[in-house]
């Protein structure tokens, strides 16, 4: 056994020695140049007085990965937004932080973020660039400061080069912090599912997932508008509220009773990779999800009407439906190498 784990962990050396002897990590100026999608809108957030460049793209990919983030250097951005997952987690229901903490809400992918008005379940962020404040100030996820931050990294060489690098002098501040990870997550984005290319012509569907693509235009596409799979609109989608969570998501931003238990509809892009599913996780399964839209009688008060419409679905409708949910995985995205932890070099 102990020699089988010897050659495995060979293989895999040899393996990285060869990605880096083939500037498999290198990140060049066409790996950073924005290329919006054929089909996709103008995105909100456009990188202006934020060039991309190679050098602020890799700072970002650094510290998106780095636990020094976190105030007992712990928990990076990528323990609840991994990779595999579409930038999600789906080892537990809601996120984990710090000394074992546990917020009130799932972890959403990261996808596409640029098209973003608003950020969070809630929509309590308004801007890209200072989205990550929320995750890093909040005391059950990484419960750090940003002036704290600063001091760290200011003491760490790696990162004085690494700023030096990407602003052409050693000043690490805040606002330079944020761009990098707005560089980093804003280029996250993923428009290269089987979905895609049948759109585009360049692949087929099966009889199921084009009843599948009919059924959600039909059913689903009033929440999830194609081609981001998200209106980004915040709905009651008659979910009951878990009282020991107490989370009244968008009322909580605006105060007005009338948006109490609203969530911001997620896209569905790379789906089956970002369960468990709902703002609070409590669905692990896609048959889960459209068990529960396929119950009206049991939705909890002021359900939005869009719930209503949906309807009795079939046992083979769902079976459909999850077909054509399926060809949203995007895998060129989930592997690009580009947001691959550096670490691993």
């Amino acid at each position: 056994m102990r020699n089988k784990t010897t050659v495995i962990l060979l293989l895999v050396c040899i393996a990285l020695l060869a990605f880096t002897a083939n500037n498999y990590f290198l990140i060049t100026q066409n790996d950073v140049t924005l290329k919006i999608p054929k089909g996709f809108p103008k995105p909100y957030y456009k990188f202006k007085n934020n060039t991309l460049s190679p050098e602020v793209f890799v700072l970002g990919r650094k510290l998106f990965y780095d636990p020094i983030l976190s105030k007992d250097s712990t928990i990076s951005c990528a323990s609840c937004h991994q990779r595999i997952a579409a930038f999600a987690h789906f080892d537990h229901p809601l996120s984990h932080g710090i000394n074992g903490l546990i917020g009130k809400r799932n972890v959403p992918a990261l996808q596409n973020l640029i098209w973003q008005d608003t950020y969070m379940w809630d929509g309590g962020v308004n801007n890209l660039e200072v989205q990550p404040i929320n995750p890093l100030t909040n005391p059950v996820e990484m419960n750090e400061s940003l002036e704290h931050v600063i001091e760290k990294l200011r003491l760490n060489e790696m990162y004085a080069a690494e700023f030096k690098i990407a602003f052409n002098d050693t000043a690490i501040t805040s606002e330079r912090i944020l761009k990098a990870l707005a560089q980093f997550t804003g280029l996250m984005i993923s428009a290269d599912s089987r979905y895609d290319r049948y759109i585009d012509g360049k692949d087929t569907f099966s009889t199921s997932e084009k009843n599948g693509l009919a059924l959600f235009r039909k059913k689903c596409a009033s929440c999830h508008e194609e081609p981001l799979f998200t209106d980004n609109s915040y709905r009651n989608n008659g979910l009951k509220p878990d009282p020991s969570l107490n989370d009244k998501g968008r009322g909580a931003i605006t105060g007005l009773e009338f948006d109490e238990y609203k969530f911001k509809v997620p896209s569905l892009r790379n789906i089956e990779r970002s369960y468990p599913y709902m703002h609070d996780g409590r669905f692990r399964k896609l048959k889960d999800v459209l068990d529960h839209y396929s119950s009206p009688g049991n939705f909890a008060p002021n359900t939005a009407r869009e719930m209503y419409e949906i309807g009795k679905l079939s046992e083979p409708d769902k079976k459909d439906i999850i077909a054509f949910l399926l060809t949203l995985t995007d895998n060129t995205f989930l592997y690009d190498r580009r947001f691959i932890d550096p670490f691993m070099q």
